[in-house]
């Protein structure tokens, strides 16, 4: 799954992986779990790079090791083409789309208050973020609005779209 934060990828993940019964992997968690850090001290110890580079070598060992699983992916994996490239070619993916005030809203009830926190534009850089990664996000084998839908109501979308056997949630050739 990918799109931005508050998108709904880690909950609707959750659910569609127990009810599937494979493995729910956030990638975020595994690029910090194999460097032993947060991502804030991998970013502020290491920068960007070394982070987007952790990022490819962690979904490069997800997809090593499992043939069947459910992805959460961190919303700016768009935004470096080979690791992109790499996402859309192994796996069926999904586009969690909500409009941005939504987005919003649910980071903030997660108790993140970043986006808020010393920006009065906080709003006016989250439209534009989803505008500048649209055209990404928009090659996703599908996209699903999460906006006014329950988890539950979404995730019978999602499990209507992985009712083919060949695309299911894993990688796209065996």
């Amino acid at each position: 799954m990918i799109g931005l934060r508050g998108g709904g990828k880690s909950t609707l993940g959750r659910l569609l992986a127990a009810r599937l019964d494979v493995p729910f992997v956030e990638l975020d968690r595994e690029v910090e779990r194999r460097a032993g850090a947060p991502l804030s001290e991998i970013f502020d110890m290491f920068g960007q790079e070394t982070f987007r580079r952790a990022e490819r070598e962690a979904l490069e060992e997800v997809l090593s090791q499992h043939r069947h699983f459910v992805l959460a992916t961190g919303g700016s994996i768009v935004t470096e083409p080979g690791t992109l490239e790499l996402l859309l070619a192994s796996c069926f993916t999904v586009w969690l789309r909500a409009e941005p005030g939504e987005h919003m809203k649910r980071v903030m009830e997660q108790g993140d208050m970043r986006p808020m926190a010393n920006n009065v534009r906080a709003m006016e850089d989250l439209v534009s973020i989803l505008k500048s990664r649209e055209p990404l996000y928009a090659k996703a084998d599908a996209m699903l609005t999460t906006t006014d839908e329950t988890p539950e109501q979404t995730l019978a979308e999602l499990l209507h779209l992985t009712e083919v056997p060949t695309m299911g949630i894993s990688r796209k050739s065996a």
